[in-house]
């Protein structure tokens, strides 16, 4: 078991992101997962990604706040426990249109599907 205090997460950019803050939990280290690695991103109001897609799925979960989420120009937006998969390949948009803070995980699978 590989345990990881917050306080430990190691912050990282995210191409193509605005108003955002985002650590990484686990992923990238020597005893960690194998297959995914998970972010916690902080949105400011007004920021937010895209548009792009990539040629792997990830899982966006809300934890605070909302996040509005466009695909083929519908808007979808998420609260605190909602979540969704962004399937391989799918152009989406995210933004917080709220006033709030967004606190959102992420889990994403590695490049080639394995730890590099």
């Amino acid at each position: 078991m590989l345990v990881k205090r917050f306080e430990d997460a190691t912050p990282y950019e995210a191409p193509n992101h605005w108003g955002v803050t985002g650590l990484r939990l686990q992923g990238f280290e020597d005893g960690g997962p194998e297959n995914q690695w998970v972010g916690f991103s902080q949105f400011l109001p007004g920021g937010g990604a895209g548009p792009d897609a990539t040629p792997f799925e990830k899982v966006y979960v809300v934890l605070e706040g909302e996040m509005t989420v466009t695909v083929d120009g519908t808007d979808t937006v998420l609260s605190a426990m909602d979540s969704c998969t962004i399937p391989p390949g799918e152009i989406r948009t995210i933004e917080n249109r709220s006033n709030h803070i967004c606190k959102m995980l992420v889990v994403i699978p590695y490049p080639q599907g394995g730890r590099p």
